[in-house]
C-alpha cells in the first residue's frame, strides 16, 4: 500500500440515476469529473425506476471511469486509492459502483474507501470554497434527504434535525408531477415561482416552533394536493404560478428559518448548503439574504457540485484516507445508513 500524503483518488458515484467518476488530487483539486445522466430515460416514467437505473449504470460505469482517467491525464498507476459511494441510495444502483470499485482496488492493489453519500454532498463545499474549514453548519436538502448538520471536524458530524417524512426535493418533484411537469420537477417549480405571488395561498409550515430542527413536508404536500383537487372539482381556474410560488415559499421559509435558528443556537457563523435542492434559486436567494442580515458567511456549491457527482466523493475520501479509514473487500452497498456510520475497518 502506498504511503498516503500527496494523493490522487479515483472516485465512483452511482447511488441513484447518475453514473459518475472523477479523479481528485489532494481532496480539493478536481482533475476530472465525468457524469452520465439518466434523466431523459426516467422522464418517460415520471421518476427514477430502480431496475432501469441499475442496468444503465452497468452499461456506463466502465465508460465514465475510462473518460475520467483520460481527462485527468492519468492511469491507474497514478492513482493512490479508489473511493465509492456505498450508501444511502438505491441498492441495485449502489451495488454497481461498489462492485466496480472493489474490482479495481483488488486488481490494481489499491486501498478502498467507502464514502457516505451525504458526507460527500457536504464535502462538495470544500471543492467550491478551498478556504472553507470546519466547524460550520450545513443544510442538506435533496430528493432523498433533508438534514441540518453541524460539521465539527472532517468526519465528525452532529445531526441537529432531519425530515420525519418526505424530503424537500421529493416534495418538489411530487407536486410538480401533479401540476403536469416532467421529472425532475423541482427546476420547473422554481422557474414558475418567479412568475407568481408567493403570498397568494397560505400553505402550512410544520414543526415551525423555535428550537425544533426537525422537518416535515408531507402535510404541506397534502395541502397543495387538496387545494388543486378542490379547485378542479369546483371547475375554478388554477393560477399555477401562484401555486408554485406559494408552495416553494412554504418550503424555503422552513429551511431558512430552521437554519438561522440552529446557527444562533450553536453560535455558528459559517453556513453551507448541500444537495440537489441547493440549486433552487429561490432557496439560494433566501439563504443569502438571511446570512447577510444575520452577519453569517454563506457558502454554496456550484450547479454541477450541487447534484450527484463523483468529485465530492473523492473529496470526502481524501480526508478519510488521511485518517487511515480504509475498507476491505467486504464493503457492501447499504441503501439506508445514517451519516457518520463507520464503514471502514479499524486498524487498516
Amino acid at each position: 500500500m502506498k504511503e498516503i500524503r500527496n494523493i490522487n483518488i479515483l472516485a465512483i458515484e452511482s447511488s441513484c440515476d447518475e453514473t459518475a467518476a472523477a479523479v481528485v488530487h489532494n481532496g480539493r483539486k478536481v482533475l476530472s469529473n465525468i457524469i452520465s445522466s439518466q434523466i431523459d430515460l426516467h422522464k418517460l416514467y415520471g421518476g427514477v425506476v430502480p431496475e432501469i437505473a441499475s442496468r444503465k449504470h452497468i452499461e456506463k460505469i466502465n465508460q465514465v471511469i475510462e473518460e475520467a482517467l483520460k481527462e485527468a491525464e492519468v492511469t491507474l498507476k497514478d492513482i493512490d486509492a479508489v473511493a465509492v459511494t456505498y450508501g444511502p441510495g438505491l441498492v441495485g444502483a449502489l451495488l454497481v459502483g461498489v462492485a466496480e470499485a472493489k474490482a479495481i482496488a483488488y486488481a490494481a492493489g489499491l486501498p478502498l474507501v467507502g464514502v457516505h453519500h451525504i458526507e460527500g454532498h457536504i464535502s462538495a463545499n470544500y471543492i467550491e470554497h478551498p478556504e472553507l474549514e470546519p466547524p460550520f453548519l450545513c443544510l442538506v436538502a435533496s430528493g432523498g434527504h433533508t438534514h441540518l448538520v453541524c460539521v465539527k471536524d472532517y468526519g465528525k458530524y452532529e445531526i441537529l434535525g432531519r425530515t420525519r417524512d418526505d424530503a424537500a426535493g421529493e416534495a418538489f418533484d411530487k407536486i410538480a408531477r401533479v401540476m403536469g411537469f416532467p421529472y425532475p420537477g423541482g427546476p420547473h417549480i422554481d422557474a414558475l415561482a418567479t412568475e407568481g405571488n408567493s403570498d397568494a395561498i397560505e400553505f402550512p409550515k410544520a414543526l415551525s416552533e423555535s428550537g425544533n430542527f426537525e422537518f416535515s413536508f408531507s402535510g404541506l404536500k397534502s395541502a397543495v394536493l387538496n387545494y388543486l383537487n378542490s379547485k378542479s372539482q369546483k371547475g375554478e381556474d388554477i393560477n399555477k404560478a401562484d401555486v408554485a410560488a406559494s408552495f416553494q415559499k412554504a418550503i424555503v421559509d422552513v429551511l431558512v428559518e430552521k437554519t438561522k435558528d440552529a446557527a444562533h443556537t450553536l453560535g455558528e457563523t459559517k453556513i453551507t448548503i448541500a444537495g440537489g435542492v441547493s440549486a433552487n434559486q429561490g432557496l439560494q436567494v433566501a439563504l443569502e439574504n438571511m446570512c447577510n442580515e444575520e452577519g453569517f458567511t454563506y457558502y454554496k456549491p456550484g450547479k454541477i457540485l450541487a447534484t450527484d457527482n463523483a468529485a465530492m466523493i473523492g473529496c470526502r475520501a481524501y480526508y478519510m484516507a488521511q485518517a487511515g479509514k480504509f475498507c476491505d473487500l467486504h464493503l457492501n452497498a447499504k441503501p439506508s445508513v445514517p451519516i457518520g456510520t463507520v464503514a471502514w475497518v479499524e486498524g487498516n
